[in-house]
């Protein structure tokens, strides 16, 4: 990213926070959970949820740390739908959950993700009408380029 951003320019990034109590963390903790091992030497691409990660990452490309800032924020997810419905978007649209559930195939396993993530997301949800809302916090990266790369 910094080898691609001009000087003064701008890198912004939401990043889920690897270890939080809300839905994000926990979906991606299932995924680890039922899906196979990462291959050897693979660095967890949840670290960039984490404020030291992103620095010594960003330092590493020359970016000082003064440059780098970082701060929790919050997203809502609202559907106007059940819960159950997120379930389906992340199987089908959220990589991480995709690629476990194309590894298990069908099945007995894979039928009791889906009932643990669906049971997680109604748990989160705050929504008592049928729909859904659900807060989950992240890092908000905001890096500010100095010299060009």
């Amino acid at each position: 990213m910094v080898r691609v951003a001009r000087p003064g320019g701008r890198i912004v990034m939401g990043n889920w926070i690897p270890d939080d109590p809300t839905m994000p963390a926990q979906i991606l903790r299932l995924a680890a959970e039922y899906g196979p091992p990462p291959p050897p030497g693979l660095v967890s691409p949840s670290l960039w949820g984490t404020g030291q990660a992103v620095v010594e990452r960003f330092g590493q490309a020359g970016i000082p740390a003064g440059a780098i800032a970082t701060r929790p924020a919050v997203f809502d997810f609202h559907l106007d739908r059940p819960p159950s419905s997120l379930t389906d978007i992340f199987v089908s649209s959220f990589g991480p959950i995709m690629r476990v559930f194309e590894a298990l195939g069908p099945g007995p396993r894979a039928d009791a993700l889906r009932a643990r993530m669906d049971a997680l997301l109604e748990q989160e949800n705050l929504a008592q009408d049928g729909t859904t809302h659900i807060r989950a916090r992240y890092l908000m990266v905001t890096v500010t380029v100095t010299d060009a790369p």
